[in-house]
């Protein structure tokens, strides 16, 4: 990683961040820069900022660049459970702990790393670090994925989910009582004030809309299927924590709690947010028939929800 450190002179007051960093880093594009920046590499003080952050005489600006992932993807023999594979696409059941696709500080061990190896024809679209992937699961969430194998199903996928054409169900587990049909209307944008998070109070923000479809209620949790038509980042996540439920195990939302009653303390064994995709069902991009796919609790969750319930009752 490389670190930078500019201070602002009186010659550039009232600038914009992205732009005096373009004229000051001449191997960094104003996208690249602008990614720097989103993704909170870039600070001014202690301060987190935007591209369009103006400046002031006698800032000081901190960039850190970190060190490129490689160019040339390698495929990685690593086990993932494949569901369905067709020369259209390849349906996926991603274990928890594995990141989608190559990111900084995430150049190998990801889905795509593996899909490279059990799969020969991905789509060119979404990049080299990103072939065939169209959409993400976060690094700690498990469940159904759809993966492209060439670039008119990318699009065509890609477009049903835009459109909200495909149906997306999870299990949840969080904290206090949560009800069936509860529906959740909140936009969510980036934190301001901590780049890896998202906010339901973002200022610049998009629309997302969660549904509580069921629920099972265990004496300071609950058991939740959940539907999402949009896709934002974290959205399950951010949407619970910001109606006062977080999602169990979850650190960056507030569902970690250190001290719980004992009926509940299984949940302390929970290494990752209790989050999974179980259920996926779009539409074939060239045989046009609709598919379904679903995906069991995984071993850590169900372990988990055995316990809770045998406490409970």
């Amino acid at each position: 990683m490389r670190r930078l450190q500019f201070a602002v002179s009186s010659e550039h007051a009232g600038s914009r961040l992205d732009h005096f960093l373009v004229a000051l880093v001449p191997d960094q594009s104003r996208s690249q820069i602008q990614r720097l920046i989103r993704d909170g590499h870039v600070r001014i003080g202690d301060r987190a900022v935007r591209p369009n952050t103006t400046l002031h005489a006698g800032d000081v600006v901190s960039v850190e660049i970190p060190a490129p992932a490689p160019a040339v993807l390698a495929p990685e023999a690593l086990p993932i459970v494949i569901l369905h594979d067709d020369q259209d696409l390849v349906v996926v059941d991603k274990p928890a702990g594995m990141v989608v696709h190559p990111a900084a500080g995430h150049a190998q061990g990801t889905l795509v790393n593996a899909l490279l190896h059990h799969v020969h024809d991905l789509s060119g679209l979404g990049g080299e670090r990103r072939p065939g992937i169209v959409h993400r699961l976060d690094r700690g969430t498990s469940g159904v994925m759809v993966v492209a194998k060439h670039d008119a199903a990318h699009q065509e996928l890609a477009r049903q989910f835009h459109d909200r054409e495909v149906e997306k169900a999870y299990i949840a587990l969080a904290w206090g009582e949560v009800h069936a049909g509860r529906r959740i209307d909140a936009a969510i944008g980036r934190d301001p004030a901590n780049r890896k998070k998202m906010s339901a109070r973002a200022r610049r923000a998009r629309s997302a809309v969660t549904r509580v479809t069921a629920a099972e209620h265990m004496r300071g949790v609950s058991l939740l299927e959940v539907a999402i038509a949009t896709g934002r980042t974290h959205q399950i996540r951010v949407h619970l924590s910001a109606i006062g439920h977080p999602v169990v195990g979850d650190p960056l939302y507030g569902g970690v709690h250190r001290r719980v009653p004992a009926h509940l303390r299984a949940v302390l064994r929970l290494e990752r947010p209790f989050l999974h995709a179980a259920r996926l069902v779009f539409t074939h991009p060239v045989e046009r028939r609709r598919m379904e796919f679903t995906s069991p609790l995984p071993g850590d969750l169900q372990s988990v929800l055995d316990e809770l319930r045998s406490g409970s009752s």
